[in-house]
């Protein structure tokens, strides 16, 4: 597999190089579990400044209100009653925040995220900090496991630095919404502690595009490639007040799941 390693300031800078990295450097593999094929390559994301605008790229699949609901669904976990109701195995937001212990406090439930602040406000130098999202007990049995592994904080120069592992990432479905929504975790993590937030490291050891998005990975890449392309918007004073405007459809969205 061909190794790729991106830095960029910003987010939508570097998810765009990612995508031009798997366009140009991709692979044609088999995808057995799927019956298709897909273009991939091992890449390593390094953001310098993830909440430096413009946050916000247009090339990913979907518009305000879907990254309003997946932002929800991360940090909120709007969603989690999918998996009581028998429709879903997990959640990531479910799984940070409810992880099963094991052993002699099994039938408990770990918040992953207290524990990362109490761990870095015990010992700010600590690596530690570690947010485990696969659960082998689960995930091992199931036909579609959790992409998200784990996620690690560390703070460093007085800054929160956040370091992420995917096992597998749809490049033009869900990179960006995923990296968008755990940097604003890493934010949330930061204020709790008061400190900044640093860098943020997006680790996707199979970033793929299935064969039937191969078009759609071809046209973020052309304008990409476009100087008269605006592909970049701010999120502050900007998306987030129209993402804002979509909140009250996501309610009643979540209130009519919940009803059946």
């Amino acid at each position: 597999m061909n190794e790729i390693f991106i830095y960029e300031n910003t987010l939508p800078k570097a998810y765009h190089q990612a995508l031009l990295a798997l366009e140009n450097y991709g692979e044609i593999t088999d995808c057995a579990d799927w019956d298709t094929t897909q273009k991939e390559i091992s890449v390593t994301i390094c953001i310098g400044y993830p909440l430096e605008e413009p946050m916000i790229s247009k090339l990913f699949i979907g518009g305000p209100k879907e990254l309003e609901q997946y932002r929800q669904e991360v940090l909120d976990g709007i969603l989690d009653f999918e998996i009581e109701k028998g429709n879903w195995t997990y959640t990531y937001h479910d799984r940070i925040v409810n992880y099963p212990l094991h052993g002699e406090k099994v039938g408990s439930y770990l918040n992953q995220i207290d524990f990362v602040i109490n761990e870095l406000k015990r010992n700010p130098s600590s690596r530690r900090a570690v947010i485990l999202v696969r659960d082998p007990s689960i995930d091992a049995f199931d036909g579609d496991p959790a992409c998200l592994q784990h996620i690690q904080y560390f703070i460093r120069e007085n800054k929160l630095h956040c370091k992420v592992l995917f096992r597998s990432n749809d490049a033009c479905k869900a990179n960006f919404m995923n990296m968008f929504a755990f940097i604003l975790l890493q934010k949330r993590i930061a204020d709790a502690l008061d400190i900044e937030v640093g860098t943020y490291t997006h680790r996707a050891n199979s970033f793929h595009c299935y064969e039937k998005d191969f078009n759609m990975l071809k046209s973020y890449v052309k304008a990409i490639n476009d100087p008269n392309e605006d592909n970049e918007y701010d999120y502050i004073d900007d998306w987030d007040e129209i993402m804002e405007e979509y909140k009250p459809e996501i309610d009643n969205m979540v209130k009519e799941l919940k009803s059946h």
